[in-house]
């Protein structure tokens, strides 16, 4: 990771402007880091908010916990330009005694189903943001016209608040107008569902439209990920009939009453599998009983209107926290 001391804006609060670049370990600046305790210069080390420098840009502020993933998966390496409060310049991370040997070690990581170490997603959304946000994309979605607009900008908003261990700043990067026709499309099979909601055979036909649209939309997604700037070569390998048999399972499974929780579970889970062009495999930790009682009281709760949006960003939070990241061959039974 090129790093450039002069190259990116220094965005601080009042007083906290850094000064020159400090190499000397020995010099003021770095009085109160030489062990990194639990305190230093006054501050509690978990109250800190870090910056960093990746491609000349200066990234955050993040929290201690935050920072602390940044530097196990490998976001921040010992020539990372890094800043706090109580550093007088930006310094290379390596510099900062104790930063990369034990001061900043992470957090204790989850278990999977197998014992297997992952590393869990986090969406960090507001309450009325959320609903605020479903709304607008739900509406444009049925809209037709507005369909292309309201995805992509729903997409690019709830991307940016998924935390990623060890992939800062995670932004989605594709542009209204790349597959206008499929969100288009989507949005007129959406309006003439809402339109017919009694026709069983509209709703029927429409089940593998529905499914090889959202097939497009999934690639469309992991193809135009971004961390820190820089795009990721992820992609989705599974099949168009894959998915679409997933989807058929689905539907079908509710006539066993509560099958359809394990159903997507492994669903989800056939898609983490798919996924390529990663470090890290992506796993789903979810149980179909967890899935199961967690959709129920989400539907009861919506049912009732006014908890609505408060289980809705419960939901959304719990399931974006399914997902993890293991290392490649660990978590391949997960």
């Amino acid at each position: 990771m090129a790093q450039k001391s002069c190259s990116f804006k220094r965005k601080h609060t009042p007083n906290q402007v850094p000064g020159p670049l400090y190499r000397d370990a020995r010099s003021p600046v770095m009085q109160g880091f030489g062990t990194m305790g639990p305190r230093a210069n006054g501050v509690r080390m978990s109250d800190r908010s870090w910056f960093f420098a990746a491609d000349g840009k200066q990234q955050g502020p993040y929290p201690e916990a935050q920072f602390r993933d940044f530097l196990t998966g490998g976001a921040i390496s010992a020539d990372t330009l890094v800043w706090t409060e109580g550093l007088a310049g930006w310094l290379r991370a390596g510099e900062i005694p104790g930063l990369l040997d034990g001061g900043a070690s992470p957090p204790t990581p989850s278990r999977s189903g197998d014992g297997s170490h992952i590393d869990p997603l986090s969406l960090d959304v507001g309450v009325w943001p959320l609903l605020g946000r479903s709304l607008m994309y739900v509406i444009g979605i049925i809209l037709v016209v507005t369909a292309p607009w309201a995805g992509t900008n729903f997409y690019r908003w709830i991307t940016k608040r998924l935390r990623v261990p060890g992939r800062p700043d995670l932004a989605f990067t594709g542009q209204v107008g790349d597959i206008w026709y499929v969100l288009l499309t989507l949005g007129l099979c959406s309006y003439v569902c809402v339109r017919l909601p009694d026709n069983y055979v509209v709703q029927f036909i429409f089940i593998p439209i529905d499914a090889f649209l959202s097939w497009i939309i999934l690639r469309w997604l992991l193809g135009n990920l971004s961390s820190a700037g820089q795009r990721h070569p992820i992609s989705f390998e599974g099949s168009a009939p894959g998915y679409l048999g997933w989807s058929l399972l689905l539907y079908l499974s509710f006539i066993t009453i509560i099958g359809w929780a394990w159903v997507i579970t492994a669903w989800m889970r056939w898609i983490c599998r798919k996924i390529s062009g990663t470090r890290r495999e992506v796993t789903f930790d979810a149980s179909g009983s967890a899935v199961l009682w967690r959709t129920l009281l989400f539907a009861i709760g919506c049912a009732f209107l006014i908890p609505a949006p408060w289980v809705l960003c419960w939901y959304a939070t719990w399931f974006a926290s399914q997902f993890g990241l293991v290392e490649r061959g660990v978590g391949a039974t997960a």
